[in-house]
């Protein structure tokens, strides 16, 4: 037998009768795993079985321990505000939540007061103890508790038996597990308030949100909040304000953006790029309609399994779909025509628009919006192609993302519960992006269920400058749709085959990875990139002339360039260029027009003595070969 009181001990075979916290000395650990099912360190053992311990460092167990935190909020905001209807408080990625139904907002007063109140509650080390009872004596103890939120939540629940978590004076319905007692939580911190739908539905009630975060130690969630206040000097909505670059607007309506002049400029840079990329690796620019009848959405599969997601109109009593994607054009494309062995691979590139009814809760700047444009690619290709497409785009995306400075994750994502195709053509999908993955020796997680309701999909997360990450990149494997559009090629045999389709984005909306690039070069984009690249100054008036002359020379060969002759002092005006993180400022006075020269600086505040030439030269070798 294994020592059963290192934490690092991987399993423990317990004795019959043993309670689980007498397994463990070290305080790290808060729960245990039994047959690797994760229970509370108060769970006694009823015969031989393998334990492992679950420390609060670990990935599970900084979940219990957030989930403890959120039920300890619960009871100092249950303590504090008893009108306060609590619904539910999970754990997450980089925190908990708790909504809670209250007429009242609160306000950042009562969140210093709910954490001092959490403070007290922790001091107490009161235990988590578990109750399980029945569903029906759970019912009316929340009833009369009135606590209708947790009443519809059992409702919901087919099982007969229930369990309870109480601590203190507060007692909520939850599968557990929690930490041993309240004592256990040693560093956390209150975020902030949003609103939030009852179950995420934009027809139910607004409640409010209490976010907050927790950590196994001071250290971990200082560095935490450290990281937190960057992504706010980072946050693409307010540097999107402060730059000029976009804006979104209420008489418009939610998640629909309006691009800026500077904006707009960034946009279309990315697209001239964008094309420019395709061309070259043999793709053919293709443009769809915004609307197709809706009988081609019924074949697609798509009125079945993403109507939730569309939009619909009427037009001389026929029914339309608001394109939601761009494949469905791209297949009669390839449907207009016999197409021959020999034609394939085709590959069709769509700069598309689409519309998507994405519900009010979940927009989020330019990171989720209705209405967005993707960098669409569809590739129609032969079975035995299929890998080597799949690799070939693999190879595309680490190419711009590393030209972007991102590093990137994989994870294979499989078939969901709503989706169409046998399971033979799921197979054989999921396999072909699995052995492309790993022709390129790269490492992947599987994302159960959530692939695409016509195939399983590659999804790419790209890693920003601070860690973050981001979903844009995805490679979808998809034989269900040629299959319900009778899609064929003649083969070398003379006879009909049936082609195999890749759906694809590589930067995926121009929207959201516009929104990442903002975040991750905090509005300092790079040269090429930076919507404007110069901005020509003149010291006083009399140099006005020269400045307009430079600015003239600059735009002739293609450079973004904004002249400023106001009458300024030259320091306001290059703090000015300097917070629109515009990257060079060419500043000319009376030295530089008698010297036909310029005074160069960069705005991270290098000064030099160049010419035109020198300035135009660096701007130009700054565009990426593609």
């Amino acid at each position: 037998m294994e020592n059963k009181n290192s934490v690092n001990s991987r399993k423990l075979v317990s004795v019959k009768g043993k309670a689980l916290k007498d397994l463990f000395t070290d305080p790290d650990v808060i729960a245990a795993k039994v047959d690797g099912r994760i229970v509370d360190l108060s769970t006694s053992l009823n015969g031989g079985k393998e334990v492992e311990p679950v420390s609060m460092h670990s990935k599970e167990g900084l979940e219990i321990l957030r989930h403890s935190t959120a039920h300890v909020m619960a009871e100092a905001v249950k303590a504090l505000f008893p009108d306060a209807r609590p619904t539910i408080g999970p754990a997450t990625d980089e925190g908990f939540y708790y909504d809670f139904d209250r007429d009242t907002p609160f306000s950042s007063e009562d969140l210093a007061s709910i954490e001092k109140k959490m403070q007290d509650i922790i001091a107490s080390d009161k235990p988590f103890i578990r109750k399980e009872i029945p569903k029906e004596d759970a019912v009316r103890y929340f009833t009369d508790q009135h606590e209708p939120y947790k009443v519809e939540i059992l409702n919901d629940i087919e099982d007969d038996t229930v369990s309870l978590y109480t601590q203190g004076d507060f007692t909520d319905l939850c599968r557990g597990p929690h930490i041993p007692s309240t004592g256990y939580i040693k560093a956390f911190k209150l975020l902030s308030v949003a609103g939030a739908y009852w179950r995420g539905d934009e027809h139910n009630k607004m409640l409010q949100r209490i976010y907050g975060t927790a950590f196994a130690s001071k250290e971990e969630l200082d560095k935490y909040l450290e990281f937190l206040e960057e992504s706010k000097k980072r946050d693409h909505r307010k540097l999107g304000r402060e730059l000029e670059l976009f804006m979104m607007s209420d008489e418009v309506g939610p998640g629909l953006i309006i691009y800026l002049p500077k904006g707009g400029m960034l946009r279309s840079i990315l697209e001239d790029f964008e094309k420019r990329l395709h061309l070259k690796r043999g793709y053919d620019i293709v443009y769809g309609p915004g609307i197709l009848k809706g009988e081609l959405w019924k074949i697609s599969g798509h009125m079945d399994n993403y109507r939730e997601n569309m939009y619909f109109t009427e037009v001389d009593n026929q029914l339309y779909g608001i394109k939601p994607m761009n494949c469905l054009s791209h297949i009669l494309i390839y449907r207009s025509k016999i197409r021959s062995y020999r034609d394939l691979p085709l590959r069709y590139f769509e700069l598309g628009t689409v519309t998507r009814h994405e519900k009010s809760g979940v927009l989020h700047g330019l990171l989720r919006v209705r209405q967005f444009t993707q960098d669409d690619a569809h590739i129609f290709c032969m079975p035995d192609q299929l890998i080597d497409e799949i690799i070939s785009i693999i190879n595309l995306v680490d190419e711009v993302m590393a030209l972007f400075g991102f590093d990137y994750e994989t994870e294979i994502s499989t078939r969901p519960e709503k989706s169409i195709g046998t399971d033979e053509e799921w197979e054989l999908a999921t396999n072909a992006l699995k052995q492309a993955l790993e022709v390129k020796g790269l490492e992947y997680d599987i994302n159960e269920g959530d692939g695409a309701f016509y195939g399983p999909k590659i999804d790419i997360k790209l890693k920003d400058a601070i860690g973050r990450k981001w979903q844009c990149a995805t490679i979808q494997c998809d034989f269900s749709l040629p299959q319900r559009f009778d899609l064929s090629y003649i083969g070398p045999d003379g006879q009909k085959h049936r082609p195999v389709m890749l759906h694809r984005v590589i930067l995926g909306t121009i929207e959201r990875f516009m929104g990442v690039l903002i975040e991750h070069y905090a509005g300092a984009f790079p040269t090429w990139l930076a919507p404007v690249q110069v901005v020509v100054m003149s010291i006083t008036e009399a140099h006005s002339g020269y400045a307009g002359d430079i600015a003239q020379r600059l735009e002739e060969d293609d450079i973004r360039v904004e002249l400023d002759t106001r009458n300024e002092k030259i320091g306001y005006k290059v703090r000015e260029a300097r917070a629109m993180k515009v990257p060079y400022m060419a500043i000319v006075g009376q030295r530089e027009m008698d010297e036909n020269t310029i005074t160069l600086r960069d705005r991270s505040g290098k000064q030099e003595k160049t010419t035109v030439d020198d300035l135009i030269s660096r701007i130009k070798s700054s565009v990426p070969e593609i």
